[in-house]
């Protein structure tokens, strides 16, 4: 399949299908007419511009009033994407560079960046063939866009820099050699177009958006088998308490554990116990309350890459070149501040349940093993997802909070949206964990309430987990089961 770039409102649905299915992408006519339009306009403007105009006739940063001659301008953009290239630490992951060189090619698409259609045509080949340069996570203030990255993403375009191919981190000059690419010669203002932007941020973003929706719901199938395994009540999931307070995540975390809890023969037993604690109880309020930051979030990130993000802006039809500040990261690292606050607390009040399974009530053993105290059962992995969910809540300090100035106090403030994404990340992948650390427990107590059944929804889940990861009669080393539980739930056909 194809999907044609266009500018019909991209969904982080359809982007997932695109990234899933592995699908190839091109850009249809209304683009390329968009992109040709605007660059032949910012062309002839060079001609009879007649004043400096912000990276296009000047230098960058607090070097805007330096006025560089005509000759010298395609240099100027080629200077640019060297010298910002200052990345450092930890590589990209692939699947997050993927979507960088989606979301630029999406972002240059829509006639308002001055791109050279080769340009934006080279990023969609290295999508289509899977040559993914090689990009590091520090360096971007999140404010002039992701500088620092987004020209590690642009080194290949120009012949320089290094990519993933095949497996192999290579020389981006080899591979363009192989391909028969020549290395681009960028145009006036190109250089802003591909480093002025979002798309570091915004990558990170759609990836933790999308493994944050499956978790929320992964979160929900988990807590209920937990629930059953813990005798817990079905009263508080009842749609009469909610109305009353009627948060639409809320509202739907009860109808979902409505829906997944019939049938259960556990649920239905008479109750000796009043009411569960709030890791139980609390369970619609606080799942509730993630679910409805997800939407918002991903209303956010969805207008985000829907958008052209550099600097500046030109209208062909308006004859105008605006330098303005589209590039700002604002107004999606606060949401990415938050959406890390909301995942690390889906972690939280799980490692409150693993807690509660372990504790040796309700006619539980201790430890969730027949013989304590020979055995530790366990007792450990309680420990690691307390560990993580600490972790958590250090880095779930606002990166958006933090602004320190750069290029001599021209960029006076910035949003730090790039540490609030590579965050993000790190706190998503941790709530995962924490996760398959609840099913490994679950799973185990449950075994402890037979001949006595969940609902068959939750059976399902249980019979296939159980493939895969054995009862634990006595002690045995934990760590592979721990990743086998997690590696379960990295799967989408329960949801």
């Amino acid at each position: 399949m194809i999907h044609y770039i266009s500018s019909e409102r991209l969904t982080l649905e359809r982007l997932k299908q695109i990234i899933d299915n592995h699908e190839q992408i091109a850009l249809s006519e209304e683009a390329v007419d968009a992109i040709v339009k605007c660059r032949k306009y910012l062309d002839s403007k060079m001609e009879d511009i007649g004043r400096p105009v912000y990276g296009i006739t000047t230098g960058f940063g607090s070097l805007y009033n330096v006025t560089i001659p005509a000759d010298e301008l395609s240099q100027l953009q080629h200077n640019l994407v060297m010298s910002h290239a200052c990345g450092t630490g930890e590589t990209v992951r692939p699947q997050i560079v993927k979507l960088m060189l989606f979301l630029k090619a999406q972002s240059l698409s829509y006639g308002h960046s001055g791109a050279q259609l080769i340009t934006v045509q080279r990023l969609i080949d290295m999508f289509n063939e899977d040559i993914l340069p090689v990009v590091y996570q520090q360096g971007s203030l999140g404010a002039s866009g992701d500088l620092a990255p987004l020209a590690h993403l642009s080194l290949p375009l120009i012949g320089l820099g290094e990519v993933l191919y095949k497996g192999r981190i290579r020389p981006s000059a080899e591979v363009w050699a192989e391909k028969g690419w020549e290395p681009i010669t960028l145009q006036s203002k190109e250089g802003l177009a591909l480093l002025n932007g979002t798309q570091f941020m915004s990558a990170h973003a759609v990836w933790a958006l999308l493994k944050s929706m499956r978790l929320s719901k992964w979160a929900d199938r988990i807590a209920a088998i937990s629930l059953d395994a813990y005798d817990g009540r079905i009263e508080p999931f009842l749609p009469l308490t909610h109305h009353l307070r009627p948060h639409v995540g809320q509202i739907e975390t009860g109808r979902v554990f409505m829906e997944i809890l019939e049938g259960s023969e556990l649920i239905r037993r008479p109750k000796e116990h009043v009411q569960d604690p709030y890791s139980f109880r609390c369970i619609p309020q606080v799942h509730g309350a993630v679910k409805d930051n997800i939407s918002y979030v991903k209303s956010v990130i969805e207008n985000e890459i829907n958008s052209a993000t550099d600097n500046p802006n030109i209208f062909p039809d308006e004859d105008m070149v605006i330098s303005a500040g589209n590039f700002h990261g604002e107004p999606i690292a606060i949401p990415m501040d938050a959406l890390a606050i909301a995942m690390s607390e889906l972690a939280s009040i799980s490692e409150r349940r693993t807690y509660q399974l372990i504790h040796g009530l309700r006619g539980l053993p201790k430890y969730l093993v027949a013989n304590p105290g020979l055995n530790s059962g366990f007792m450990i992995p309680q420990y690691t997802a307390a560990s993580i969910v600490s972790q958590n809540k250090g880095l779930c300090w606002p990166a958006s909070c933090d602004s320190i100035p750069s290029s001599q106090g021209q960029e006076d403030h910035v949003s730090m949206g790039s540490n609030a994404a590579t965050k993000l990340v790190r706190v998503v992948d941790n709530t995962e964990t924490v996760l398959g650390i609840e099913l490994f427990n679950a799973a185990q107590a449950l075994e402890f309430r037979r001949p006595a059944k969940t609902s068959p929804i939750l059976e399902h889940i249980f019979e296939d987990f159980r493939k895969v990861v054995p009862f634990i009669s006595d002690d045995t080393y934990m760590h592979p089961l721990i990743e086998k539980s997690v590696q379960f739930i990295r799967q989408e056909q329960y949801l």
